[in-house]
């Protein structure tokens, strides 16, 4: 994703968890360092959240397994949640558990299928179980 467009995308993101009652920050460096961070950081005290947040006009997203990884080994050792957020245009956020992403020979892909398994902001902040039929 463009530099100037995924910095929007990422403040976009902080003001809805802001909006929440979640404080919330951007991780100064995330993919430039030799630690592992995620894009944005969230918690409300109870609940911890861990986002690599992508933009994308159509599917698939691709994601590297280094990426996948460094945001689950953040996670860990934070006690966070981690979560790739999606935001489409004209669509709302998508937001990925890691297990529903679809592996492939270079890393994972989201697709229309595992769009279909994301969870929205009011599950993702503890508001609302989404019901599963299948």
């Amino acid at each position: 994703m463009g530099r100037e467009k995924g910095t929007r995308v990422e403040r976009e993101l902080i003001s809805i968890l802001w909006e929440n009652g979640f404080a919330a920050v951007r991780v100064a460096g995330s993919g430039s360092m030799s630690f592992p961070c995620p894009d944005v950081v969230a918690s409300n005290g109870k609940i911890t959240l861990a986002f690599e947040v992508k933009t994308r006009s159509k599917l698939p997203l691709y994601l590297t397994y280094q990426e996948v990884k460094e945001l689950v080994m953040f996670s860990n050792l934070f006690g966070a949640e981690p979560y790739i957020a999606l935001r489409m245009p004209r669509k709302e956020w998508y937001f990925i558990r890691i297990d529903a992403l679809v592996r492939t020979s270079k890393g994972f892909r989201v697709d229309e299928e595992v769009i279909s398994l994301s969870v929205d902001i009011e599950e993702v902040l503890g508001k609302s179980k989404q019901v599963r039929l299948f």
